[in-house]
This record gives C-alpha cells, sequence and structure tokens, in this order.
C-alpha cells in the first residue's frame, strides 16, 4: 500500500484548503470524502456563505478573514464561474449593543475598510429593510458572499492540478483500523486508517478535517465537545422585475438582535434568510432534510417586519444543512492527544467556511513545525457545556 505524507479526510472547506495547503509545502497528500466536495449533507455544502471582517473584540478572526478574502480572490480567476461576489456586508443592531461598537474598533485596528450608519442613513441607501429608530448598523463594502458549493470545488480542483490525489471513500474510525494498526496508548503513530471498500489509507499523518462527523469518527474524545445541530435555510422570490434584492442594491446582512442572516438574490436562486441561533441535534447521514411548516411561518413573520415588499413573497427552496459547533464557537484545530501523527480540523461552529484559506496555512505550518499554536484552537480549552462567545 503506498504511504503518503498526509491524508487528510474530508474534503469541505478546511479539508480542501489544509490539502492543498500542505502540498504547497511540498508534502505528498491524498484528500479522501465519503460524499464529494461541497455534497448535500457537507456543512460546506449550499449556494452560499457570507464573508465578512467584523468579529466583534476578536481580531483573531478578523485578521483571519483578510487572509482568507485574498486568497479566495486569487482563486477566482481560474474557476469557470465567480466564486465571491463583494455585494458587501450590512450589520444591524442596537445602538447601544457592546458587540457593535467593539467590532467598529477591531476594523478601524486591522485597516477593514467600513461605514458606521444610523437607521436613517441605512434607510436611505437601503429602503427594503424596515427599521426601528435605535437600530445603527455598520457596512463592510469589500465583504460579501462566496458561493460556497463551487467554490469548495474549486479549492479540490486546484489542489489536485497541484498534485494532490483525490479520491471519494468513507473512512472508517481510527479504532477500526486495518491489521490491527490502530494505536493502543498515548504516544503512539497511527499508520493507516480503513477505507470503505476495505482498503487501508496509509500516511505518515492523518488530518481529520469530517465537520460534523467529528464526533463520530472520535466518539469518546469529541462526542461530548462538538455539536452539530440542525440549521434551517430559506430561499423567497422577489417580485417580477424587481431588482432591489439582488446585487449591487442589497448587500448580504447580519441582524444580530434577531440572530438571522441573509444574502441578496444571487444568480436568480433567490432572497436567502437564515435564522443563526443554534437548532436541534442532527445526525448528518440520516436526517432527512425537510424544514417544517412552523419554521416557514416564523421566517415569514420575520420576513414581513424587516422586509414588508417581501411579506408575500413565494418561498421558492429551502435546505437544512448543519453547523458542527464547539463549546464557545472557537475553531478547534490540535493534535490528537493520544496519536501524535493524528490532527483534527473542525469547530466551524457556523462561521468557519470563510477562513478555510487561513485554517489550511495553519495545519499545514503546525505539521510542518513552522507555526505556534493558537491556545485559543487548542483541545484542552473545549468544554462539553455549550456558551456561545463567538459570532
Amino acid at each position: 500500500m503506498t504511504t503518503r505524507d498526509v491524508a487528510v479526510i474530508g474534503a469541505g472547506s478546511f479539508g480542501a484548503w489544509t490539502a492543498l495547503g500542505l502540498r504547497r509545502r511540498g508534502a505528498s497528500v491524498l484528500l479522501v470524502d465519503q460524499y464529494g466536495p461541497g455534497n448535500a449533507r457537507a456543512s460546506s455544502g449550499g449556494e452560499s456563505r457570507i464573508l465578512r471582517m467584523g468579529y466583534g473584540p476578536d481580531e483573531l478572526y478578523t485578521r483571519m478573514s483578510m487572509r482568507s478574502l485574498a486568497q479566495w480572490q486569487a482563486l477566482d480567476p481560474a474557476a469557470p464561474e465567480p466564486l465571491f461576489r463583494q455585494t458587501g456586508v450590512l450589520w444591524l443592531a442596537r445602538r447601544a449593543d457592546r458587540y457593535t461598537a467593539d467590532t467598529l474598533a477591531t476594523l478601524a485596528r486591522a485597516g477593514v475598510p467600513h461605514e458606521a450608519l444610523d437607521a436613517d442613513a441605512i434607510r436611505a441607501r437601503y429602503p427594503q429593510f424596515a427599521l426601528d429608530e435605535d437600530v445603527r448598523g455598520i457596512l463592510e463594502p469589500q465583504s460579501g458572499a462566496l458561493m460556497a458549493r463551487r467554490a469548495v470545488q474549486a479549492v479540490v480542483r486546484e489542489a489536485v492540478r497541484a498534485g494532490v490525489e483525490y479520491r471519494t471513500a468513507g473512512v472508517a474510525p481510527p479504532g477500526a483500523a486495518p491489521d490491527g494498526a490502530a494505536p493502543d496508548g498515548p504516544g503512539r503513530r497511527m499508520p493507516a486508517v480503513r477505507a470503505s471498500d476495505g482498503t487501508a489509507i496509509a500516511a505518515g499523518a492523518f488530518v481529520f478535517a469530517c465537520g460534523p462527523w467529528l464526533p463520530k469518527v472520535f466518539p469518546d474524545l469529541l462526542g461530548p465537545r462538538i455539536f452539530p445541530t440542525r440549521q434551517e435555510v430559506f430561499f423567497f422570490g422577489p417580485p417580477p422585475g424587481d431588482d432591489r434584492f439582488a446585487p449591487p442594491a442589497m448587500p448580504a446582512w447580519i441582524d444580530f438582535g434577531a440572530e438571522v442572516y441573509g444574502l441578496p438574490d444571487l444568480e436568480a436562486r433567490g432572497f436567502k434568510i437564515a435564522p443563526d441561533r443554534h437548532g436541534a441535534a442532527i445526525d448528518p447521514d440520516a436526517a432527512e432534510r425537510l424544514v417544517g411548516a412552523e419554521s416557514v411561518a416564523r421566517v415569514r413573520g420575520f420576513l414581513a417586519r424587516r422586509f414588508p415588499a417581501l411579506a408575500a413573497a413565494p418561498l421558492l427552496e429551502t435546505r437544512v444543512c448543519q453547523y458542527e459547533n464547539t463549546s464557545n464557537g472557537d475553531f478547534l484545530i490540535d493534535r490528537h492527544p493520544d496519536r501524535e501523527n493524528v490532527w483534527i480540523a473542525g469547530g466551524g461552529s457556523g462561521h468557519g467556511f470563510k477562513h478555510g484559506p487561513a485554517v489550511g496555512e495553519y495545519v499545514a505550518a503546525l505539521l510542518a513545525g513552522a507555526g505556534a499554536p493558537e491556545p485559543r484552537f487548542a483541545l484542552a480549552v473545549k468544554g462539553v457545556v455549550q456558551q456561545r462567545a463567538v459570532y
């Protein structure tokens, strides 16, 4: 059996960019995904994701977003269709909201172009929004939307072009490695894992970037620490000939008070609205991805309040995807505590997709011994109770 330098398990945003980052450092890499890049079950699937810089006081993530935007844009010209749309991103919050004040300070410190807007200024620029008087906003004009499924597939194509081997296959949990290869104590190396066809995948190191499947791969270690949740997404149809809900008239937006976000009508797929509040637990393999009537009614209520012109808009499409949350929303990127050549990269927590390029660079540097670990990403600080702190 062929032994590569690294096998990356999971071809979502984190895994695909990690494979590419490792290859750019000269490693021989196998990238494996059980359903394919951007598949309908994946957290990195679906139509679109917001790429924003604002993170309250968390300059760590602002800097990662800045680095990632540059790499997504560098990849864009080689793709047959656009990967990034510079729609701008509009934050909505109450005037006294501390998180918004911290975001303004962080954006200024990091040199991110932005504008602070009061309710009148937002109405003048975006009259589609119905707002209370105490609302204020932040506009990031250079931020926007990533075309998620397409973007992940483009990263995998680029990785393959650079010399990464890609394979569609399931991978058994490491405890089921072939020929008794799984380690049985701390510090042991894992020479191989078993693919779904029974063959062995051998590598010098393994990166598990499996998103909501991580608790299944490492049930004892991550079952209590990664929380996959069901998240519903809705696409509504604007009136015929009405371009107010498509770029450039409409930005991507985040309503922090309501815990709802949305994207403009991109490529005539519909006006996207999604609750950001964590949903119920979900099994990413077995869940039937149907949205119930009560969920539709709740979203329609929000639509009528915030975008009155769409109150009677037809519902064109719904999706059910998932977040894989850590206890507080920080990523989990660390070495397995008992397997010295096994690494974990996950815990995207609903905001990770855009950070794929920065995560890929970070993981590749760690494996090369060239990077300093970020304490916030350590397994040791991941709790077993959800107390969300990163948005």
